[in-house]
């Protein structure tokens, strides 16, 4: 049996491979996320996907928040890749859907197509906010973007400790909902 086995902060092994729903850990998540930079770190001053996490969950109703914030924690196993990269690497797929599921099943998200839709717009719209704040000017037009306004709301990075406790906080208050059925 092929294994693929990283260690996380908290000191735990995790086979990315073969992910078990337990061996996903908020904690990791948070401090994993806050430690890896959006676009593979073509920004102007870093900014973590913790905090982007932070950013979608924002924008989206109460009943899909933690859903929203998780949307990216497959990242904090197999690290973050630029799309256009990930797209063209099948096996990198692959690998970050079987930890995406393991996520899901570790926090009971069950999500119709309507609500990955929500997320996934409200991820494109903060997309389209994040390359206006926080990316080089060129004039380029990214299809993915066609059509989408970004947010009033310019973005201002946080320090790497402070996009992990927001995205903490963030996940006992959104958790905490789920729990209440809200």
């Amino acid at each position: 049996m092929t294994t693929a086995i990283i260690q996380t902060v908290s000191g735990r092994y995790v086979d990315v491979l073969h992910p078990r729903p337990e061996d996903i850990v908020v904690g990791d998540i948070a401090h994993h996320l806050a430690h890896l930079c959006r676009f593979g770190g073509a920004v102007r001053r870093f900014y973590s996907v913790a905090e982007h996490s932070v950013r979608v969950a924002r924008l989206l109703p109460p009943p899909l928040r933690l859903a929203a914030l998780l949307h990216d924690a497959s990242e904090a196993y197999v690290a973050d890749l630029a799309s256009p990269i990930k797209r063209t690497l099948p096996s990198y797929q692959y690998v970050e859907g079987l930890v995406h599921d393991a996520v899901r099943q570790r926090f009971d998200l069950q999500l119709s197509r309507d609500d990955e839709a929500a997320i996934k717009r409200a991820d494109i719209v903060l997309l389209a906010t994040e390359r206006r704040d926080l990316m080089p000017r060129d004039g380029m037009e990214w299809a993915v973007l066609a059509g989408i306004c970004p947010l009033d709301e310019r973005i201002t990075p946080m320090p790497v400790e402070a996009a992990r406790d927001a995205f903490l906080a963030a996940f006992d208050e959104y958790a905490q909902l789920d729990l209440l059925g809200a």
